[in-house]
């Protein structure tokens, strides 16, 4: 049996320290936050003073953008304290997590104390990333070594997924594998055991891209933006890209990392026997000497406002600068204009994408692509010259780079996607240095480092470099139980019906998975289709026994395709509109209404009519990350695919769960109408799934899922749940008591102070009117009862209404262009 973590305690209240504890918190797990005593605090002084340092760290953590706590509340389960006075609340804890600074004296006198109080089995870790882990412990008892090991998180760690378990020579496995079955489960993390080399893996491998780029910056003559432009989401790096990333890190916290690097490498590969390929291919890591200069003159990026970019407040706005590298002056920031990666923008496939821009299949490449394809080549060499040394397997710096960096794929996988044996035969042909690992890879007579196992529980296998048995072959990727993908579950179960839109997918023991595949997942006329197809008696889903609606994106879906719905009105084909609005209605109802559970788990954006379709599940079970409103709004209209009726629904369930014996007007009503009223009309979106459940769109029974990878092993088992205990289908209701004429003049009356205040415009008012008579079931006298269809007309009338609004249309068209809102 695992060892329960049920109480930890982070030393150290800085940046990185006290946004652990925020994270621990939102996973529901109480924690000591424990930093020095201020240095003008006298013994027996009162405990506020002699914590201020640790107060301090907690405060900023409230305060952080973005927010370290998921729901503000949750800071109530982190107690400060200090290192002189705290320390035998250390006996109480499970794992203790010691995130001081970077200086081993300082660490190792800390952790003898933690020695003294400690209990025997508790586990303690490091966050260290510039000091040898094992060498922070010697000396210390046998108990402690075996409990010791490095837990490398990245900040901030509420949204960086990764973290790196670093083993020393004597850590128990079973302590290893608590710790990491706690991370997975209780804090989402994805898990990666890197050795205790310098920087581990995801900082090893993104140090050298990024330096290398830099070099590459100069020797190709380009700018800042130039590079920026060509090294974000085009080759699946980041759209923060290169610079820009910078400015977000530090340009001091990158130089600390990539010094550490260059002056422990060295040693590592002398103990190794100073095999060339054990040292960075470029052995020196430099940073150029603007960055210096950088440094010097405090441009360090967000921190100080002032790096690689900059804003300047002018007479005509704000605008943003971009730092000239040769000069140190700054400039008006130029948008680069690179004909291929405008090209590539239509390109959906990240492998074919890059092999486009680096100009694979063409007789001649153009400067950027051969910035690029020398980049991606030097990373993909050097990754593979890191194995043994970092990791023994091509998966862990995979992860390590998806999950550390948001790297689309990692360095291995987009190897894959580019073509392994194209891109060594033209490094050989243009005279750059090869891996042996890849020479092995081909030689062996395979071709990617990838191949698909639909037996495996990942889906696939790798190409083992350092297998144990001295041959090198092909091995199953591990997964901790409960990781899975719907991408895994088309291999293993296949798929049942499918079109461009969207799949129905067999996850086994009688659950099915219907998955959105459009582009950012909108809701189109297939998705729409599909799902009325498999829900509906006698449909492609009647020998299933239970539903899931989840898909592997980046976003469970950003709302209805407005594109067609605008093309529709601009043509005043009202028919086409009126029947869009009903399908759609109808596909909620059919998903509220199903014989069998349907269980919807949300993530990332989850906007419009994908909030919709969350709102009529039977149930939910989201990701702890997830964006969820209502946004019609900004978009000059309202929700109409069931959104409205089901907020009303809420609210009148809300206020009768207080007031059972209410059916007309009572001050609970009109509190819940008010609050629904205000997240329809003001496009609330939540920043977690603690506030979605806030804003009424989760209710109490929806459990959270902390790790993204878990969300569709753990929806299936709450379908299963639900059909086991004998599901019993809801039937629509017909005696909805309507909020009526008189919280409508409420309503009313705010919109129109609103206006008078000028909050808000003329067609805002128009908008904001509408939600409200959709809302309360039009100007009833309060209580009448009415059926849900009767709010479904309502909706879509007035959705139809405002569709042929010219100002609503003008929303549209700025939305579709640029992505943002417009207020007209």
């Amino acid at each position: 049996m695992l060892k329960r973590i049920d109480r930890v305690a982070v030393l150290g209240a800085g940046t990185m320290g006290s946004r652990i504890a925020a994270h621990l918190a939102n996973a529901g797990v109480r924690s000591y936050l424990l930093d020095i005593v201020p240095p003008d605090s006298v013994a027996g002084a009162a405990p506020a003073g002699r914590n201020r340092i640790a107060e301090a760290g907690l405060d900023a953590a409230r305060k952080s953008k973005p927010a370290a706590f998921m729901e503000a509340g949750l800071a109530k389960l982190v107690t400060t304290g200090n290192f002189e006075d705290s320390l035998e609340l250390l006996a109480e804890c499970d794992w203790i997590i010691e995130a001081v600074v970077e200086n081993l004296d300082l660490k190792r006198a800390l952790l003898r104390k933690v020695e003294a109080v400690r209990k025997p089995g508790t586990i303690v870790t490091t966050n260290t990333s510039g000091l040898p882990v094992h060498s922070i412990a010697e000396g210390f008892s046998e108990e402690f070594r075996r409990n010791w090991f490095g837990t490398h998180f990245f900040n901030p760690p509420r949204y960086m997924r990764l973290l790196e378990i670093i083993p020393t020579p004597e850590s128990d496995p079973a302590a290893i594998e608590a710790i990491a079955q706690f991370a997975s489960v209780r804090l989402g993390k994805g898990i990666v055991y890197a050795k205790d080399t310098p920087n581990f893996i995801a900082n090893r491998i993104g140090c050298f891209s990024v330096v290398n780029i830099v070099r590459l910056m100069q020797e190709f003559d380009f700018s800042i933006e130039d590079v920026d432009a060509l090294t974000g989401s085009a080759i699946g790096f980041p759209k923060s890209a290169t610079f820009r990333t910078i400015d977000m890190v530090g340009l001091d916290v990158l130089g600390h990392v990539v010094r550490n690097a260059k002056r422990l490498a060295p040693a590592l590969a002398g103990a190794a026997g100073g095999a060339a390929e054990m040292l960075d291919e470029r052995g020196d890591l430099d940073l150029p000497a603007f960055y210096d200069q950088m440094v010097a003159r405090n441009l360090l990026g967000d921190k100080t406002k002032a790096g690689f970019y900059k804003k300047e407040r002018g007479a005509d706005g704000e605008k943003r600068l971009a730092l000239d590298w040769k000069t140190l002056e700054y400039r008006t920031a130029q948008r680069p204009k690179f004909p291929a990666l405008e090209m590539a923008k239509t390109v959906d496939s990240l492998g074919e994408r890059v092999r486009m821009l680096t100009g694979f299949g063409s007789e001649k490449t153009d400067k950027a692509g051969q910035f690029l394809w020398t980049a991606l080549s030097e990373v993909f060499t050097y990754s593979a010259n890191r194995i043994p040394e970092i990791s023994d397997n091509v998966v862990e710096i995979d992860r390590a780079m998806r999950m550390g960096f948001n790297w689309e794929m990692g360095p291995f996988e987009l190897w894959d996607a580019v073509g392994v044996e194209a891109s060594v035969a033209r490094m050989k042909q243009e005279g750059k240095p090869v891996s042996a690992n890849v020479e092995m890879l081909l030689a062996s007579g395979h071709k990617s480092w990838y191949v698909d196992s639909p037996q495996a529980a990942s889906g696939r296998e790798y190409f083992d470099v350092a297998a144990s048995s001295g041959t090198p072959s092909l091995k199953e990727e591990k997964v901790a139980p409960g990781i899975w993908s719907a991408t895994v579950a088309k291999k293993s179960n296949g798929v049942v019906k499918e079109n461009s839109g969207a799949s129905l997918i067999d996850l086994g023991d009688g659950v099915g998975c219907i998955e959105f595949h459009s582009k950012m997942n909108s809701l189109g006329s297939e998705i729409l289709q599909l799902t009325q197809q498999v829900l509906k008696p006698g449909g492609f889903g009647e020998n299933f026994d239970a539903f899931v609606i989840s898909n592997d994106a980046t976003n469970f879906s950003v709302g209805a395709n407005i594109m067609l719905l605008l093309m529709a009105v601009q043509d005043e084909e009202w028919d086409d509109v009126d029947m869009m609005v009903r399908q759609f209605q109808n596909m909620t109802q059919l998903i509220k209404f199903s014989p069998k559970p349907v269980v919807a788990a949300p993530f990332g954006l989850t906007l419009g009519g994908g909030c919709e379709v969350s709102l009529h599940a039977t149930a939910r079970q989201p990701h702890a990350e997830l964006y969820m409103g209502l946004v019609e709004v900004g978009v000059g209209l309202l929700p109409g695919g069931g959104g409205c009726k089901e907020m009303t629904l809420r609210a009148v369930d809300a206020a009768q769960s207080i007031r059972p014996e209410g059916r007309g007007e009572s001050v609970e009503l009109m509190e819940a109408m008010k609050k629904a009223f205000e997240t329809v009309a003001m496009a609330k979106v939540s920043t977690s799934a603690f506030e979605a459940r806030g804003l009424g769109f989760l209710n109490r029974a929806d459990e959270i899922t902390m790790n993204r990878d878990r969300v569709l092993n753990d929806a299936k088992a709450r379908a299963l749940q639900l059909a086991r205990e004998g599901y019993r289908a809801p039937v629509p209701r017909t005696e909805i008591p309507a909020p009526g004429e008189n919280i409508l003049a409420t309503l009313k009356l705010g919109v129109h102070l609103m206006r008078q205040g000028e909050y808000i415009s003329d067609h805002d008012v128009k908008i904001a009117t509408k939600v409200a008579e959709v809302l309360c079931g039009g100007a009833l006298t309060p209580g009448t009862p009415v059926i849900e269809q009767y709010l479904l007309d309502l909706e879509r009338e007035a959705f139809k209404s405002l569709s042929g609004e010219r100002k609503t249309q003008e929303r549209i068209q700025f939305t579709l262009k640029t992505g943002k809102p417009l207020r007209n």
